[in-house]
């Protein structure tokens, strides 16, 4: 009969599985991180937007929100965008 010792370093293929398991674990952090993000840019995208129709322009709506106007710009394409991508996703 032989004895295990639970005391024993694990093996080459359990260090392999345990650092796997943790790449895994990372990985599967970051891109639900990552939608986190879309989905808070796609909010943001939108605000600007309506800032921009509240404000009367981009150069206006930059100063009040206090961003730079290439950014507001972005945004307002971003937020088109989504408007597109959900028409196009309603025609279907």
């Amino acid at each position: 009969m032989t004895v295990q010792n639970s005391d024993k370093t694990p093996s080459r293929k359990q260090r392999l599985q345990e650092k796997q398991r943790r790449q895994l674990a990372v990985v599967d952090t970051v891109d639900k991180a990552e939608v986190k993000v879309r989905k808070a840019e796609a909010e943001l995208a939108v605000a600007v937007a309506e800032a921009v129709q509240v404000f009367g322009d981009e150069r206006a709506a930059s100063e009040g929100l206090d961003m730079p106007v290439e950014a507001v710009r972005r945004f307002v394409g971003m937020a088109a965008h989504e408007t597109a991508a959900a028409a196009d996703g309603a025609d279907d």
